[in-house]
């Protein structure tokens, strides 16, 4: 019900005869007591109703309503009734009051009449004589007699408003106990549950390692000697057959009487066994001892058709955390390298994919993958702030590199067939230590030898010493590693244009390359 009128209900007076001295008059109630009437529904707020309606600024008390609800009762026949309907302000309130007032009005006062209909010629029993002034409501005057019609009609007309906004606020808060019934908020949203066959799309980076992983292996290289010293590296699975492809230095400390492990990604592990190495390519073969027919190797891709910003993921064991993957993208492409400390015959060149996917040591010898999941290079090298080139333990800058997997198939191929690597060779020596202009051709060769192999591939060629080579196949070269990671990118028997300068002008040749084998 509504709650427009709480608290303005009139107070009763207190001195008011339980009997009228004179004939009652039409009942006509108060302009501001009748939605209050309409709303007395406890036992507390019975008396003051009843009180209320008998007060007023009439001379005489007015009685209760002289009929009551008619779900109760039959209609009474007492000739107040045809008067209380001429007053539209008392329209509705008796007919309420005497619906929740007689009951309250029977117990409160035994042995007082009820709002019943007294029998033919008698009169309408008076209000209960319980006080109304300890209820806790504040006194309003009454309203002025006149002009009580016009009032009797606004206050109808706000009666009508305040039973309508009574039962629109009834209906909301029924709604809301209703939604509220299971403790629930109206603005809790309960989760789902996941779809149970959730699958992701090919092409993306978990479908593509979890294709990949069963065929990486991490590598465990221990040495002959007492100390048992080695290292962690990385590979993958190349045939069926059981032959692990690797970098050379993953496995260099276990090649003289070391011994070698391969975990897979589900645990297991197996012995292996070197089948060959090329210092200068950096590339490793092993094989397992104990080959599960279960093998799967991974797809090789073409290098040459990779395209700076193609996307990239490795796959490897940083520092030793196997089955790490990591992304990111072709930097760049031909980045002459030279793998190691650079002081020694056991450096290895390459002209490398640069790549930003995060390789740490331990990556070494990882497949760089493209986004089909193909083997596009093997991982090599990074780059470290203030280190140069190579594998030393600093992390990883965004700077990796690694051989371009169309050599590092050749050169597998090789080891897999001979044992022994072969080297295509131009049989000229070069200038290692300078870079800038290009690749010059040393006066001397090592130990005093000459520079130009007599009846090489150079000799043929027409070079000489001094001349300084500057393109070689279409690539720029402005150094001795770059010639060389240039040269091993091919086979021997190829034939390769060749720009060089000799005495301040530009020329050009054909070369075929030669070869050599194993790495001594």
């Amino acid at each position: 019900m509504s709650t427009e009128n709480e608290g303005k209900a009139v107070q009763g007076d207190p001195a008011a005869p339980s009997v009228p001295p004179t004939p009652p008059v039409p009942p006509s109630a108060p302009p501001a007591q009748a939605p209050d009437a309409a709303q007395a529904p406890d036992a507390a707020r019975a008396p003051d109703a009843a009180q209320a309606s008998g007060a007023g600024p009439s001379p005489a008390p007015r009685p209760p309503a002289a009929h009551p609800a008619p779900a109760a009762h039959p209609p009474a026949t007492h000739p107040a009734d045809a008067n209380a309907q001429e007053g539209p302000a008392t329209q509705e309130a008796p007919t309420v009051q005497a619906a929740h007032v007689a009951p309250e009005a029977h117990h409160a006062a035994p042995g007082t009449h009820t709002t019943h209909a007294a029998p033919a010629g008698g009169w309408p029993p008076p209000p209960p004589a319980v006080p109304s002034w300890g209820a806790q409501h504040a006194h309003v005057p009454p309203a002025p007699a006149a002009p009580r019609r016009r009032t009797g009609g606004l206050v109808a007309a706000v009666l009508a408003a305040a039973l309508l906004a009574g039962g629109v606020g009834g209906g909301i808060g029924y709604w809301a106990a209703e939604r509220g019934d299971n403790g629930v908020s109206s603005t809790t949203v309960s989760s789902g549950e996941a779809p149970a066959s959730f699958k992701r799309d090919p092409g993306t980076v978990a479908a593509v390692a979890a294709q990949a992983l069963p065929s990486v292996v991490t590598i465990q290289a221990k040495s002959g000697g007492s100390q048992g010293e080695g290292g962690t590296g990385t590979g993958f699975v190349y045939d069926q057959e059981g032959h692990i492809v690797t970098n050379n230095h993953v496995v260099a400390s276990a090649a003289d009487g070391g011994t070698l492990s391969v975990t897979f990604s589900d645990g297991k592990s197996y012995d292996a066994e070197v089948v060959g190495r090329a210092e200068g390519y950096d590339v490793a073969v092993l094989k397992l001892t104990n080959a599960p027919k279960s093998l799967k190797p991974l797809p090789l891709g073409d290098s040459d058709k990779v395209a700076v910003g193609d996307s990239t993921i490795a796959i490897g064991a940083p520092f030793g955390l196997s089955n790490t993957v990591t992304t990111g993208i072709i930097s760049a492409k031909n980045r002459p390298v030279a793998s190691g400390d650079g002081s020694g015959a056991s450096n290895s060149y390459m002209s490398a994919l640069q790549t930003d996917a995060s390789i740490n040591p331990g990556n070494s010898g990882g497949p760089l993958l493209d986004a089909r999941g193909a083997v596009i290079g093997i991982n090599s090298a990074i780059q470290s702030a203030g280190s140069g080139f190579g594998q030393s333990q600093a992390g990883s800058i965004g700077l990796g590199f690694a051989i371009p997997v169309n050599q590092a198939k050749n050169v597998a191929q090789q080891l897999i067939k001979t044992g022994k690597p072969v080297y295509p060779v131009i049989g000229a020596t070069v200038n290692m230590n300078e870079k800038g202009e290009g690749a010059e051709i040393a006066a001397r060769g090592t130990s005093g030898t000459p520079s130009v192999t007599p009846n090489g591939p150079a000799a043929k060629a027409g070079l000489k010493p001094g001349d300084v080579i500057t393109a070689f196949g279409g690539h720029q070269i402005d150094s001795g590693p770059s010639l060389i990671s240039e040269i091993w990118t091919h086979k021997p028997g190829d034939s390769v244009e060749i720009t060089y300068e000799r005495d301040g002008r530009t020329a050009t040749t054909t070369v075929v390359l030669g070869e050599r084998t194993g790495d001594s």
